[in-house]
């Protein structure tokens, strides 16, 4: 059997802000099919780190390849090509409010396919669906939907175009812990049914036990990744303080019913 190949290969990264370094040689591979979990504490580069993997942000030093594809060096009109490929939701939604939760799912699909308004509307119907939402939430605002609502409906356009590759930027932020754990089933499901990749920038303890298969976390400008279970046994004082105070009984809890090995 042919070894299974990386679809995200992260390679000797640095991201520099003048005289500042935040990322000195990051390296790492996400697996087809994995929840891959970064984790950092602030100014660790997180949300920069991100940028990068989404051809947002050119690395000073170092590549980013997806589906073997490297993206660093790509213009415009290839690296849209590529983005056809993922889809993204950010920490608070990012939904146009002057638009509709339809015209905000469809979106995507509309800026680059030609499909009449049926099409449209059986795409929007299927996506809804997908997310758990309502149909009659179709036609409303982001103003009039719950913040988990509004999490689903950013979820429904980042899969308007039947991606490979989802990107989630604190994808449970915000939301109570029922909301939270909901958001976090409906995660494996996706990843599980349409067999998704997902990369998930996170720093809730809860997510991380229940979803990721490996976790990075960004320290001292480099990167630790291992699986849950690895990380949570690792020395590092950053990582001690973090997965094993008070909030950290979520991923001991984990560890107990075999999550995370």
């Amino acid at each position: 059997m042919a070894a299974v190949r990386p679809l995200i290969v992260v390679r000797d990264i640095v991201n520099r802000f003048g005289a500042q370094v935040v990322h000195d040689g990051v390296s790492f591979e996400v697996m087809p099919g994995e929840v891959f979990g970064i984790v950092g504490g602030s100014g660790s580069g997180k949300s920069v780190l991100l940028r990068t993997m989404l051809g947002l942000r050119r690395p000073d030093a170092g590549t980013v390849a997806i589906e073997g594809r490297e993206i660093t060096a790509m213009d415009d009109r290839e690296l849209r090509d590529v983005k056809r490929r993922y889809g993204v939701t950010f920490q608070h939604g990012a939904l146009f409010t002057s638009l509709t939760v339809a015209e905000n799912v469809t979106l995507p699909v509309a800026e680059v396919l030609d499909l009449d308004e049926p099409s449209l509307a059986r795409l929007l119907e299927l996506r809804l669906r997908m997310v758990g939402l309502p149909l009659e939430a179709a036609a409303k605002h982001p103003a009039q939907l719950s913040g988990g609502m509004v999490k689903r409906v950013a979820l429904a356009r980042a899969l308007a175009l039947d991606p490979a590759i989802l990107f989630l930027d604190e994808p449970t932020a915000g939301l109570d812990p029922i909301a939270a754990s909901a958001f976090d089933e409906l995660v494996l499901y996706l990843r599980d049914t349409l067999r998704l990749t997902i990369v998930m920038v996170t720093h809730d303890l809860d997510t991380l036990a229940r979803t990721c298969d490996r976790v990075a976390v960004l320290v001292d400008r480099k990167v630790i990744v291992d699986t849950l279970e690895g990380i949570v046994a690792n020395d590092h004082p950053w990582i001690r303080h973090y997965f094993h105070g008070g909030r950290g009984r979520a991923v001991r809890a984990a560890q107990g019913d075999g999550r995370g090995a």
